[in-house]
C-alpha cells in the first residue's frame, strides 16, 4: 500500500507564500493522478488542486486560482503545492492525496489514499 508523507505547513502572516511537499512511497505515483485538498475547522473537506499523472492537465478550485500551484516531479516521487498571497481562510490541514479511480480529476470521491495531513495556519 503506498503511503504518502506531507510536509512544509507552518506559520505565515497574510499575504506570505509557502510550500507544501508530498513524498510517495512507491513508483505507482508516476501513473497516479493527484491532489491536494484542505480542511478547515468545522468544514468538508475541499478539493484545491489536482494534476493528472501526466502532468499535462490541472484542476483549480475558485478558491486558490490564481494563489495556488500544484506541480509534481515523477522522478523523485514528489508532488507539491506552492502557496502565495495567503489568506486568513487558508488556514486548515492540508492533505495530498492519490486518485484510486480512473476519472476526471475534479472529482473529489476519486481520492482513495491519503496522507497524515499538514497544519497551515495564517494570522495578521
Amino acid at each position: 500500500q503506498v503511503q504518502l508523507v506531507e510536509s512544509g505547513g507552518g506559520s505565515v502572516q497574510v499575504g506570505g507564500s509557502l510550500r507544501l511537499t508530498c513524498v510517495a512511497s512507491t513508483s505507482s505515483f508516476s501513473t497516479s493522478s493527484m491532489a491536494w485538498f484542505r480542511q478547515a475547522p468545522g468544514k468538508g473537506r475541499e478539493l484545491l488542486a489536482a494534476m493528472v499523472w501526466m502532468g499535462a492537465g490541472t484542476y483549480y478550485a475558485d478558491s486558490v486560482k490564481g494563489r495556488f500551484a500544484i506541480s509534481r516531479n515523477n522522478p523523485k516521487r514528489t508532488l507539491y503545492l506552492q502557496m502565495n498571497n495567503l489568506k486568513i481562510e487558508d488556514t486548515a490541514v492540508y492533505y495530498c492525496a492519490m486518485q484510486t479511480r480512473r476519472v476526471d480529476i475534479s472529482l473529489d470521491d476519486s481520492y482513495g489514499v491519503w496522507g497524515q495531513g499538514t497544519q497551515v495556519t495564517v494570522s495578521s
